[in-house]
């Protein structure tokens, strides 16, 4: 009887035979160094802004716009933006605060753009992403343009975490502060009087989490976008979206700017599930939905993207080339951290300690943002920063990408609040 290979045992003989030219394939994918990218196109960019590197970073090469350089040396203002965006999200503003008599920087963060650290993979160290890091890259950044003290530190999205912890961590550098779309609830409380209470290790840790097993509870089941967005198949489902990633970042910014009607953004009462699946989509998904399925039924018409002067088509492409040739792994590291927690201890260092500089915090009307988080917002005027002395700044005609719906409001916001509260004379080392 001849003998048959079964269709599993021949697919195992194949393996054999390939894996090999396989693995070499791989290898040599591996061991071709990534090209260097250059500067930014000054096309892409506004007359006066230009792009450079910074070398020797924080152990990396950051990529940077500027306003305001020259012969002239003028104290400093940092931009810090969030995801997901890059240094380009400043392109409105810098020109403006550059003329009220400041040098602007704005680096593409760690791992985006043109900065280095965007050829991350998912099970790679997470460490180079922590919040303490990240305020490293920030301050190695000021000193190596040779500043002592920048005036102020302004932060949008997840640059708004990243700014307060500069100004927590460092106040002698970071004189002022201003906070946009997430507010900064405060630094993480240490147990206290605890030696002699009953043991419960780990409960406030399960008490916590449970949040994300009650989402999943709902009809119809739901998840947090920044649980999501720590998984391994987030990268893959915004990178490689079925509509195409311009497509999907087109639907992304519209579904979170004040052009989608649908954002009528309230307080919520609880951190509770139930409560939390007021949040659009884009905040609590539906279980079995990525990004790229969640946003893509809200993708505008063709006349609504034709009308749309904030973000037209070139400057979204910027975007889109940018993200479509590094993916989004770079930027998703952060959420990963936030949500692993594993550096959550070093962070509690700072229990207690709170913002003193002058501080303001700006979001546009139509954000979520400034409540996705329940008592963050109440929690930073009464607690967390102890002279926000420019108040909490909601704007009109703006949804959560506040500096580009309405950059003219935002500058004038900025410019201000350097003008009466940021020291100009201690920030030229």
């Amino acid at each position: 009887m001849p003998y048959t290979l079964t269709r599993r045992q021949l697919l195992r003989s194949l393996a054999v035979v390939t894996t090999p030219a396989v693995l070499s394939a791989r290898a040599r994918a591996q061991s071709t160094p990534t090209p260097a990218v250059g500067p930014l196109s000054q096309v892409v960019l506004p007359q006066g802004v230009r792009s450079r590197f910074v070398n020797d970073v924080n152990g990396i090469r950051m990529h940077v716009l500027e306003a305001g350089f020259g012969s002239e040396r003028r104290p400093a203002v940092l931009l810090v933006h969030g995801f997901p965006e890059l240094a380009y999200s400043w392109r409105k503003v810098m020109l403006p605060i550059a003329a009220a008599g400041y040098h602007v920087i704005a680096p593409d963060l760690r791992g985006y753009g043109r900065t280095s650290g965007t050829d991350v993979k998912f099970d790679d160290d997470l460490s180079p992403w922590r919040t303490l890091n990240e305020v490293t890259d920030m301050v190695a950044l000021v000193s190596a343009f040779g500043y002592r003290a920048v005036s102020a530190v302004v932060g949008h999205d997840f640059g708004s975490p990243v700014a307060a912890w500069c100004a927590v961590v460092r106040p002698d550098i970071f004189r002022s502060v201003v906070l946009m779309s997430a507010p900064f609830g405060g630094t993480p409380p240490l147990p206290f009087d605890t030696a002699d209470a009953a043991q419960a290790s780990g409960a406030r840790n399960a008490a916590s989490d449970g949040i994300y097993d009650d989402l999943a509870k709902l009809t119809p089941p739901r998840k947090h976008y920044q649980r999501y967005y720590s998984t391994r198949e987030a990268n893959d489902n915004l990178w490689h979206a079925p509509q195409g990633l311009h497509a999907l970042l087109r639907a992304y910014y519209h579904m979170k700017s004040a052009d989608w009607k649908q954002n009528d953004p309230h307080p919520l009462r609880a951190r509770t599930a139930e409560e939390w699946a007021k949040l659009p989509r884009y905040y609590v998904m539906d279980r079995d939905k990525g990004m790229a399925e969640t946003v893509a039924s809200e993708m505008p018409l063709a006349s609504a993207i034709a009308a749309c002067k904030w973000l037209p088509e070139d400057e979204l492409r910027v975007y889109s080339t940018e993200y479509g040739r590094t993916g989004f792994q770079g930027g998703l590291q952060s959420y990963r951290v936030g949500s692993s927690g594993r550096f959550a201890a070093e962070l509690q260092l700072f229990s207690g300690r709170t913002i003193d500089q002058p501080s303001m915090f700006i979001a546009g009307k139509a954000d979520w943002g400034a409540y996705q988080n329940p008592g963050a917002l109440e929690r930073m005027q009464t607690n967390a920063c102890t002279r926000m002395v420019g108040g909490v700044q909601f704007v009109d005609g703006a949804g959560h990408w506040v500096q580009q719906e309405q950059p003219d409001r935002v500058s004038a916001l900025i410019t201000d609040f350097l003008r009466r509260n940021a020291p100009r004379n201690s920030s030229v080392g």
